[in-house]
């Protein structure tokens, strides 16, 4: 009697989680992109493309403040439910109490004060460049403040307009305190991401692929998918074939001229469109052809945007009105254009300046954006029609295209509003703590000025005037850019998969994405 009692127990226990497993319907997926990390880390701090690591960042880590992506990116509640201004300087934010992370913890406020604090983000052992992305996400924070278990407070050093902003980007995502002391050091927690997200991570081997879980405890609900794999599969053609083939569900960095391609297979669709994000050019003024910034302002006025747009992007991009968006509100600048297509002005400027000829390097990655060759070569015809020398050199990685050594003249970027402020473009990337001067490249006293001006300024009149200047300073006078077009990303799919693409990079597959 005693054994049956125990091979009844034993049935009891076993049989009920198996028939767990078995129900578990859920659709596993296969993600191919063209690059799933820049830095071969998985830390905001350090990997922040908008092209690459925006794609899957969201699923794991998050913010107190959430963007929402099946709207038009506006704030809505995250891991805080509410949050309210006390005075310019401080946001209260009610912690969101259901929150389990990926470790099985409960979200905590401890949590939150860790993810702001010198461990991870201001610390001297931290590396050099860590520390610098913190300063530039957060240039006068002071301290996060814990009034109660489910309070927190935000506080600045200096008046704020967008702690908001900043609270809703990168920079601000939440991550486990435990999780991360235990591992030990931030080198130790590189490649590692213990969050709140609607999936956890559970392997990551850069430059190949990453794995993430359902997070079954996710306070947003129950995630549709089981398990997603991004793969990296740098051809574009390559991922293509992979997608007809069943290989991949979903094929990202898809070229406008592939969609009626892919589409003529019944069982495909593209989806996307417009995001927010400017494909530019970044000048570094030290090259000895690049000093005169008229020499800049030509190589602008030499570009025909409309007609990248209309060829390469079949009229699916755009020709932006400088470094902003609409998405800025009453600080968008209306009636503000890039520099115009003008060859004739082009050629004056030249002349003006003294330019006899001189080669202007230009570095460019195979592809790493969409549709980046063909763009480049477009560019060096419209260059030399105006008497330009701009020679094309495609490089590896992001290292060969900053590497010092050797002349660096001009090369691709891109700019991302990561809030609806100014200073989450224009100095987040241009200022004195952006990576264009931290590179060496380019500064301008004044444009250093305003930003601080810009950042500390509450009268918003005032701001949109200092703003103004800062893009007459950036596109005219010192040129520090040259816009392209406003970016468009498209993703190849299965017909019948119930995913919604959002106005941005990031592949929403939680339960607002995913309607199935």
């Amino acid at each position: 009697m005693t054994r049956i009692s125990r091979r009844l127990v034993l049935a009891a226990t076993i049989l009920p989680r198996f028939a767990i497993a078995q129900s578990d319907q859920r659709p596993s997926i296969t993600v191919a992109v063209q690059k799933i990390a820049n830095t071969n880390t998985t830390d905001p701090m350090r990997e922040q493309s908008s092209n690459v690591s925006e794609r899957w960042l969201g699923s794991i880590l998050e913010n107190l403040i959430g963007r929402n992506q099946q709207g038009q990116l506006e704030r809505v509640p995250a891991l805080a439910t509410s949050w309210r201004r006390i005075d310019t300087r401080t946001v209260e934010l009610a912690l969101r109490p259901d929150v389990v992370l990926h470790n099985g913890d409960s979200l905590s406020a401890e949590d939150v004060v860790f993810s702001f604090g010198p461990e991870r983000m201001f610390g001297p052992d931290l590396p050099t460049d860590v520390r610098a992305v913190a300063k530039r996400y957060w240039p006068a924070l002071e301290k996060i403040e814990i009034v109660d278990r489910a309070t927190i407070r935000v506080v600045n050093a200096k008046p704020d307009v967008t702690l908001e902003g900043r609270l809703s980007a990168g920079g601000g995502q939440i991550v486990s305190r435990r999780a991360w002391l235990a591992a030990g050091s931030w080198q130790a927690n590189a490649r590692l991401a213990t969050g709140s997200g609607p999936y956890r991570l559970v392997g990551f081997k850069p430059d190949s692929e990453m794995l993430l879980e359902a997070h079954d405890q996710y306070w947003g609900g129950r995630p549709p998918l089981k398990r997603i794999r991004i793969l990296e599969v740098p051809e574009q053609a390559s991922r293509i074939a992979g997608l007809r083939a069943g290989e991949y569900q979903f094929a990202c960095d898809i070229s406008p001229d592939q969609i009626g391609e892919i589409e003529r297979d019944a069982k495909l669709i593209v989806k996307g469109g417009l995001v927010l994000n400017h494909r530019i050019l970044a000048f570094d003024k030290q090259h000895p052809a690049l000093v005169d910034p008229r020499v800049r302002l030509a190589m602008a006025h030499a570009i025909d945007g409309q007609a990248i747009v209309d060829s390469i992007w079949a009229g699916r991009a755009k020709v932006p009105a400088g470094l902003q968006w609409p998405f800025y509100g009453p600080m968008f600048i209306d009636g503000w254009t890039v520099p115009k297509f003008d060859p004739a002005e082009a050629q004056r400027l030249l002349k003006a300046a003294g330019y006899k000829g001189d080669a202007i390097i230009y570095r460019a990655r195979n592809d790493y954006y969409t549709a980046e060759l063909a763009t480049a070569q477009i560019l060096v015809e419209m260059w030399r029609a105006v008497g330009l020398n701009v020679q094309l050199q495609v490089k590896e990685n992001w290292g060969q295209v900053l590497d010092k050594a050797g002349p660096r003249g001009v090369r691709d970027w891109s700019n991302s509003p990561t809030f609806d402020d100014p200073v989450s473009s224009i100095v987040n990337q241009h200022g004195p703590n952006g990576a264009q001067q931290g590179n060496g490249e380019w500064s301008n006293a004044e444009m250093n000025a305003l930003s601080g001006a810009l950042e500390a300024g509450t009268d918003m009149a005032e701001r949109k005037r200092l703003f103004a200047r800062m893009l007459q300073i950036c596109e005219r006078d010192d040129p520090a850019y040259i816009l392209l077009h406003q970016n468009a990303t498209f993703t190849g799919l299965r017909r019948d998969l119930p995913w919604q693409a959002p106005p941005s990079f990031f592949l929403d597959f939680g339960p607002k994405g995913w309607r199935g």
